[in-house]
């Protein structure tokens, strides 16, 4: 049986070292948009550099997941974010001999994904191992905080390093926030006795043992499907926001902007921390899908810092909610055992909607700015609003269905 104490303390610290990577990986996130924008002016380039951060570790996911189930996986999580410093390490260096092109940032950033693959399965499975079921919707609320980090601390940071130095600085403290990681991790590790890996069974039945647990029942299944289709919808403003904003501002503006929009994640982040969610997932999922395509109509309605700012923090203040419901459904609906493989494969399901985000809304941002003779950002504007429609509509579509609601009668 586990111990609760010593469980959520065990937490608290990963979820400390979890922080300061987050920290980090928003100051060159941020610094890297910055600069590939001022190089090229382009949001299908920036949007190039998002999608090669973003699609190893999608693809290497249910691959990590398996791994989760099959060794250390405190172990895992140490070489995934101790490895994955070496993509930023060698964009510092072409940047110190003289400047990085967009290739070579694109290289950079290709490595330091496929190391980090090995991270979130590891991660969301030994939150499984450590937490009781009483604690998941506390701590998942603590997790959306960490991640908010990176838009709420880094950009305005960033903002500021950047007006005193440049984009070499960031990267030399994000490569020193790995170690930082990695040590909260080791000390974790060894007060956590790793489970004894008595399977033996190859990689594909491990892949078809994740694939059963995650549609045995039809509402986890639905439930993750539907999620790729959220990602593709608001993936499209996590993307084009930058540009939007670039078109008319600063990047000490952009920092701004993103710090006071991710002010709402923080808010909601700490409720959920506090007192978490304890009936209704699915009508909550729902309702704050549909807030979300609202605020992202509103963020692309104007090119204004204010009226952006009001309908950012908007949106971000629903996306805790979004994940925790996710997270508690699909979570007591898993076995134990399977965690780390179902987690793999969840992952890899419910993002391929940011695949076509990436891959397509910089390029529709461009050509629309093209064919209306306007700037990037109004280009992205419109991108914006129709995502956000569709994503209110999808919402509506997940509240009629009835095996995502049944997924809450599980005791």
């Amino acid at each position: 049986m586990k111990n609760s104490s010593s469980g959520f303390k065990k937490f608290l610290l990963l979820w400390a070292g979890e922080l300061i990577s987050s920290i980090g990986g928003g100051l060159t996130s941020f610094g890297l948009a910055v600069y590939v924008f001022n190089e090229t002016g382009s949001a299908a380039d920036m949007a190039i550099v998002s999608l090669l951060a973003f699609l190893p570790t999608l693809i290497l996911s249910a691959p990590a997941g398996v791994l989760a189930d099959r060794y250390d996986r405190r172990l895992l999580m140490m070489l995934g974010d101790g490895l994955s410093g070496l993509g930023i390490l060698y964009i510092l260096i072409c940047m110190l001999c003289g400047g990085a092109s967009l290739t070579q940032v694109c290289v950079g950033v290709l490595i330091s994904s496929v190391f980090s693959a090995l991270l979130e399965p590891s991660y969301r499975a030994t939150i499984t191992d450590i937490l009781t079921k009483e604690e998941y919707s506390k701590a998942s609320g603590m997790v959306s905080l960490a991640g908010s980090a990176r838009y709420l601390i880094s950009p305005m940071l960033a903002g500021f390093l950047l007006a005193v130095s440049d984009i070499k600085l960031l990267l030399i403290i994000d490569i020193c926030t790995f170690v930082v990681t990695v040590s909260t991790t080791l000390v974790v590790k060894r007060g956590l006795t790793a489970k004894e890996n008595t399977n033996r069974e190859s990689f594909i039945s491990s892949f078809k043992d994740g694939w059963k647990a995650i549609t045995e029942k039809r509402g986890v299944f639905v439930l993750i499907l539907m999620s790729s289709v959220v990602t593709c919808f608001m993936g499209a403003l996590q993307i084009l926001a930058e540009p939007m904003v670039l078109d008319f501002a600063d990047s000490t503006t952009l920092g701004i902007v993103e710090t006071v929009c991710a002010c709402g994640m923080l808010v909601s982040s700490l409720i959920l921390g506090i007192k978490g969610i304890k009936s209704g997932y699915a009508k909550v999922l729902s309702i704050s899908l549909a807030v979300s395509g609202i605020a992202m109509a509103g963020f692309g309605l104007k090119q204004n810092v204010f009226l952006m700012c009001a309908a950012g923090f908007l949106f971000f203040a629903t996306l805790p909610f979004t994940n925790n419901c996710l997270d508690y459904l699909a979570r007591v609906n898993i076995p134990d055992e399977k965690q780390g493989r179902a987690w793999g494969l969840i992952g890899f399901l419910s993002q391929l909607g940011y695949v076509f985000a990436y891959g397509l809304s910089g390029i529709l941002a461009d050509c629309l700015a093209e064919s209306t003779k306007t700037g990037v950002g109004i280009g992205a504007s419109y991108v914006v609003m129709v995502s956000g429609g569709l994503l209110v509509l999808t919402a509506i579509a997940l509240s009629l269905t009835k095996s995502v609601r049944e997924l809450e009668k599980k005791e």
